[in-house]
């Protein structure tokens, strides 16, 4: 497993910020579904479950690249 650093633009991008903006977009996503069936009206705390979602996202995404070999 090795991660290695993205050019865009000339500009050398970490991996782990195209994966936390990656995580971001499905959480988006995620969140307008949750508002749409009326789920966050049910949780304690709605952006601190938004934010667990978010982490668990990113987690999911950082084992399955890192598992699969494609950052490098």
């Amino acid at each position: 497993m090795r991660f290695v650093e993205a050019d865009l633009l000339g500009v050398y991008v970490a991996p782990i910020s195209m994966m936390m903006l990656i995580a971001w977009l499905v959480v988006i996503v995620l969140r307008r579904v949750a508002v749409r069936l009326g789920v966050l009206q049910y949780v304690w705390h709605p952006a601190l479950f938004v934010f667990s979602v978010y982490i668990i996202v990113l987690s999911s995404i950082v084992l399955l690249v890192g598992a699969s070999g494609i950052a490098g």
